[in-house]
């Protein structure tokens, strides 16, 4: 029997030299200019599976990650990883898109088109979009977020041969029903006084509540309220709470005021001026995307706070 074990044994060893099934491996899969085993190494610093599971593997408290970037694609986890306290707004995913290559590596560059390849991204923008999550805020570092993008990228391209099996649950809307014993209607719809295109919340006149509501409104439109706090809290980016007319140490050295220029260049380039303490490369410029109006409503609500 020992001898018979050890015959299975090297037959097995010899196989495990053979090809891998035409299996990806992580060393082929790149985001950018990351692979995917760089992105495979964050994922185990910060613990991911502590939470989540990869091919059924690790905790259950989150989504099963194995086919994520498949489902959700590279704007929206780009949008969500660096701010996962909040759901992203269909304009942080928009924003996104703007950097070459996301837009590349999704193969669209409009969030038209982007809805249309990840559906489940447009779901989960309109059902949740500006709301709380139960993830905390990782505080990444520069380029790791791709690093993990690359990972998630790799592992949607595994062939799982069929596991782990899929939970047959339905429609969304037969969940809510079964959950809540009625039909909850079309969740998947834009909730009521909203729309989906990205300044609209704050583009109908002028006069109604004056710049200070409109620049709240914006604040939380724009998906701001995911990486600044308006309560002193640290989160991904500074808080807001006070920051008017503060003197911030930046990165580099030298102290810039927070005055109406440097909240204007922050928000149209962000790189140019970047706060200690906060990694540089996270907020993506929004030149183009916004208005002076609405640059000017926001300035009006960051000086009440």
């Amino acid at each position: 029997m020992l001898g018979l074990m050890m015959l299975v044994f090297i037959v097995l060893s010899g196989f495990s030299f053979l090809g891998s099934r035409n299996q990806v491996t992580p060393d082929e899969i790149t985001f950018g200019t990351h692979y995917a085993t760089d992105g495979k190494k964050i994922f185990q610093a910060y613990n991911c599976m502590d939470c989540h599971t990869i091919v059924g593997n690790g905790a259950y408290l989150g989504p099963d990650l194995t086919k994520k970037y498949a489902a959700l694609g590279p704007a929206w986890l780009a949008a969500f990883l660096p701010s996962a306290n909040m759901w992203p707004t269909e304009f942080a995913v928009q924003t996104q898109l703007k950097d070459k290559d996301i837009a590349a590596d999704a193969g669209v560059d409009t969030i038209e088109a982007y809805y249309e390849k990840y559906p489940e991204a447009k779901e989960r923008v309109q059902r949740r979009g500006g709301k709380p999550t139960y993830m905390p805020t990782l505080r990444f570092r520069a380029g790791e977020v791709s690093q993990l993008i690359a990972f998630l990228k790799y592992t949607s391209a595994m062939n799982t041969e069929g596991w782990p099996p899929k939970v047959m649950t339905g429609s969304l809307e037969h969940r809510l029903e079964l959950l809540h014993g009625r039909v909850a209607g079309s969740a998947a719809a834009t909730p009521a006084g909203s729309s989906s295109a990205p300044g609209a919340a704050t583009s109908a006149g002028g006069g109604a509540g004056g710049a200070v509501e409109r620049g709240a409104q914006l604040a939380q439109t724009l998906g701001c309220a995911a990486c600044h706090s308006t309560d002193g809290k640290k989160i991904t980016g500074p808080t807001w709470k006070g920051i008017y007319g503060s003197h911030e140490k930046l990165v580099g050295g030298g102290t810039a005021t927070v005055d109406d220029a440097y909240i204007i260049e922050s928000i149209l380039k962000p790189n140019a001026k970047v706060v200690e303490g906060y990694p540089e490369g996270t907020m993506p410029p929004y030149e183009g995307l916004v208005t002076d109006e609405q640059i000017q409503d926001l300035i009006a609500y960051i000086k009440t706070l």
